[in-house]
C-alpha cells in the first residue's frame, strides 16, 4: 500500500521514537480489513519501535462494539491505550494524522506550548469525542490532529476519528451534512473548520474546567526587535526576512499557513507549477524552523498598544493577558471567510450551510444546492459542485458575475447550473434538522422568492483580520489596514503586509513579497532612524 519513497520518509521520521508504540486492531470480517492490515504492517516495517497486533479478549473491551465489523484500531503507548482511536482506514488526508499521532504519542514532533497544555489538562474528564470526517476533506486533519494531541496530553480523554463512508446510518441519524463534524454524547457540537484555539475554547464550554489556582499576574514572554502577527505567506516571509537581518524575531499565529491551509490547487506560485494549500503551509513551517524565530502558535492577539513608559516599544497582549514587547510589529493577519449574516446561517452550519465545496460537496450527491457569490471563488465552487450534485443555482448580488471571463464561460456551458443575478439572500429556512429552502429578494422587482434546495455554499469573499489594531491604525472603508509603499501604517513602529492591507490583488505571491518588504522597512527604520 505504501510506496518505497513514503516508507523511506517514515523511516527517517520514526528514528526519533524512543518507546514502543502498538497499533492494536479489532479482528474483523469486513472486506476492507485487509487494506487496513496492509497499511498498518507497512508502517510497522519502517520502525522497530512500532508493533501491530490484534486485540485479544482483554483489550477488545476498548472498542465500542465488537459486532460492528468496520475496520478500526487504537494506539497503545507503554502498554495502555492513549485515547486515540481510528474507525476506518486513515488514508488520503488523514494518513498524516496517523503518522503525527504516532510521533506525538512518544512526545515527538510539534506539540502545544506549556500554556495550552495546562488548559487541556484542566478540562474535566471523562471526555469522549467522535469526529466524523471524509478522506477528501482538507479541513478535517487539523481537527483530528488537534483532538489527538489533546487525548495524548489529558489523562481521561478519548478521541475517535470516524470515516463517514463506513457509518452512513450514524451520519443520517445525527443529521450530518458537512465535515469535520465533532460529536459528543450523540450531539453535534461543531461542524466545519475550526482552529486549535477555538476548538479548545469550545471544549472548555462543553466539558467545563477543573478548579485551578489563578495566575497572580500575566507572564511577560519576552522583548523582541520584531513581532510578526500572522503565520500565512506574508507572516512567514516577514519573519524569515527579519531573522535574516539579525533582528530578534517572534511570530504569533493561530496556525502556521493561515488561510492558505484551505486552498486546494495552487498553480500561480511562480516556479512551482502546482502545489496545494496544506503542502505549502508545511513548507512555510519548515522554512521558518530554519531560523532563530520564537514561535507562539495557537495563540490569538487580543490587543496591541503603545507602551506608556517607553515610546520605542509596543505591547502585544494575548487573550489570557500574557504579553510580549517589541520595537516593531508587522501585522500579517490575512483575512477570513465572510458570512452572509442572515437568519438561519449559523443554526444550519454543517446541516446544509457549508463553506468548503471540496470537503462537503460529496454529501450532496444528486441533490440541489445553491452557491452564494459570483466572484472567482463562487464560480469555481459552482463548477466543482456541478460534477457532483444534481443541480446548482449560483446567486450574485450584483447585476453581473464578477469572476474572470474564462471561468464564467466555463460555468455557462454546464447544463445543470443556473445563474441568478441581482439576488439578495434574506433567510435560510430549515426544519430544525437540515436546510430546506433559501429565501431571496429579486433586487429589480423587490419581490421575495423561495427556492427549495438541500444545501447552501457561501462564497462571498473575505474580511480583513484587523481586530488587534483597528483602533490604532488607519483603516479604509473595507476594514483593510492603510499602508504606504514600504508597508508602514499610520502608527510609527507598526507595519502591515498581505491580505489584511490595502495592497491590491490578494495573491499568495504578492503576500510573500509584501511580507519581505515590511521586514526590510522595519529593519531600515530600526537601524537608521
Amino acid at each position: 500500500m505504501l510506496d518505497s519513497q513514503i516508507k523511506q520518509q517514515l523511516e527517517g521520521a520514526f528514528q526519533q521514537l524512543e518507546n514502543e508504540i502498538s497499533l492494536v486492531y479489532k479482528p474483523s470480517s469486513h472486506k476492507d480489513q485487509s487494506q487496513l492490515l496492509e497499511m498498518l504492517n507497512d508502517i510497522q516495517s519502517t520502525s522497530s519501535k512500532i508493533l501491530v497486533k490484534p486485540a485479544i479478549s482483554d483489550t477488545l473491551k476498548y472498542f465500542e462494539s465488537i459486532v460492528d465489523t468496520t475496520p478500526e484500531f487504537y494506539i497503545e503507548y507503554k502498554g495502555k491505550p492513549n485515547g486515540i482511536y481510528f474507525k476506518g482506514i486513515p488514508g488520503g488526508h488523514e494518513f498524516t494524522s496517523l503518522i503525527i499521532s504516532i510521533l506525538n504519542s512518544d512526545q515527538k514532533g510539534k506539540l502545544p506550548d506549556k500554556h495550552l497544555i495546562s488548559r487541556i489538562q484542566n478540562l474535566k474528564g471523562p471526555i469522549e469525542i467522535k469526529t466524523f470526517i471524509s478522506l477528501t476533506c482538507e479541513n478535517c486533519p487539523d481537527v483530528v490532529q488537534a483532538l489527538n494531541q489533546m487525548a495524548i496530553l489529558h489523562p481521561d480523554f478519548k478521541h475517535q476519528m470516524i470515516d463517514g463512508a463506513y457509518t452512513q446510518d450514524q451520519i443520517e441519524k445525527l443529521g450530518i451534512q458537512g465535515v469535520p463534524s465533532i460529536v459528543v454524547n450523540n450531539k453535534m457540537i461543531h461542524s466545519g473548520r475550526i482552529n486549535f484555539i477555538d476548538l479548545l475554547s469550545l471544549l472548555e464550554k462543553t466539558f467545563e474546567t477543573q478548579p485551578k489556582k489563578l495566575k497572580t499576574e500575566p507572564e511577560h514572554l519576552g522583548l523582541f526587535d520584531v513581532v510578526v502577527v500572522g503565520g500565512g505567506p506574508a507572516g512567514a516571509s516577514a519573519a524569515i526576512y527579519s531573522a535574516r537581518k539579525g533582528l530578534k524575531t517572534a511570530l504569533v499565529a493561530e496556525r502556521i499557513g493561515g488561510q492558505v491551509q484551505e486552498t486546494k490547487g495552487i498553480e500561480n506560485l511562480i516556479s512551482v507549477p502546482y502545489t496545494e494549500g496544506p503542502q505549502l503551509a508545511g513548507h512555510l513551517a519548515q522554512h521558518i524552523s530554519l531560523y532563530p524565530i520564537k514561535i507562539f502558535e495557537h495563540r490569538r492577539v487580543a490587543e496591541i498598544f503603545n507602551d506608556k513608559n517607553d515610546t520605542t516599544k509596543k505591547k502585544i497582549t494575548f487573550e489570557d493577558q500574557d504579553f510580549l514587547e517589541s520595537k516593531a510589529i508587522i501585522m500579517a493577519t490575512g483575512a477570513r471567510w465572510r458570512e452572509l449574516g442572515i437568519p438561519g446561517e449559523k443554526e444550519y452550519i454543517g446541516r446544509g450551510v457549508a463553506f468548503c465545496p471540496h470537503c462537503d460537496g460529496p454529501f450532496y450527491k444528486g441533490k440541489k444546492v445553491a452557491v452564494i457569490g459570483g466572484g472567482n471563488s463562487g464560480v469555481e465552487a459552482a463548477i466543482d459542485l456541478a460534477g457532483i450534485v444534481g443541480s446548482v443555482v449560483l446567486f450574485e448580488f450584483q447585476e453581473q458575475l464578477k469572476a474572470d471571463s474564462v471561468l464564467v464561460e466555463k460555468l455557462k456551458k454546464l447544463s445543470n447550473v443556473s445563474i441568478l443575478t441581482s439576488a439578495r439572500t434574506v433567510n435560510i429556512i430549515g426544519d430544525g434538522q437540515k436546510v430546506k429552502a433559501l429565501e431571496f429578494e429579486d433586487r429589480k422587482t423587490q419581490n421575495l422568492n423561495t427556492l427549495e434546495l438541500d444545501g447552501i455554499f457561501v462564497q462571498i469573499g473575505l474580511l480583513p483580520n484587523n481586530q488587534p489594531v483597528k483602533n490604532l491604525v488607519e483603516l479604509n472603508k473595507f476594514g483593510e489596514i492603510v499602508i504606504d509603499n514600504k508597508c508602514r501604517t499610520t502608527t510609527p513602529g507598526i507595519y502591515a503586509a498581505g491580505d489584511v492591507t490595502t495592497v491590491p490583488y490578494k495573491q499568495i505571491i504578492i503576500s510573500m513579497g509584501e511580507g519581505a518588504k515590511a521586514a526590510l522597512a522595519a529593519f531600515e527604520d530600526l537601524t537608521f532612524k
